[in-house]
């Protein structure tokens, strides 16, 4: 894949929780869109500096997962952020998550066709 194409990115709203390398406690965010390499990481009124490193924490499918991020760029909305994942199971939590995310549109694009398919 050429570096300099941007990956597909899926778009959701995910609570998240992260928490910097120095800090005691975390931070809430909302993720507002995902690729297999990054995402947009939504927070207001934030100090994240550009190549700090972030550990993100989220629930999909009733389950807790945890991955580690870096800053790569950032604006008054929010910051975009990399994944750096350490292993095979870290990239497959981020390949899940999208799954999950596509599924979730997919059945409710389904449902409403099928409202959308009564009323006509």
């Amino acid at each position: 894949m050429d570096t300099m194409t941007p990956a597909p990115r899926t778009p959701l709203h995910l609570d998240v929780s992260f928490r910097r390398s120095y800090a005691r406690q975390d931070s809430v965010a909302v993720l507002r869109n995902i690729s297999l390499s990054g995402a947009f990481l939504e927070l207001a009124n934030h100090d994240l500096r550009v190549e700090e490193k972030i550990n993100l924490t989220f629930v999909v499918a009733q389950r807790e997962r945890k991955i580690t991020a870096q800053i790569v760029w950032k604006n008054s909305l929010g910051a975009g952020v990399k994944f750096l994942p350490q292993n095979n199971r870290d990239v497959q939590i981020v390949d899940d998550l999208i799954y999950f995310v596509e599924t979730k549109r997919m059945g409710h694009r389904g449902i409403l066709d099928g409202i959308l398919k009564k009323a006509a």
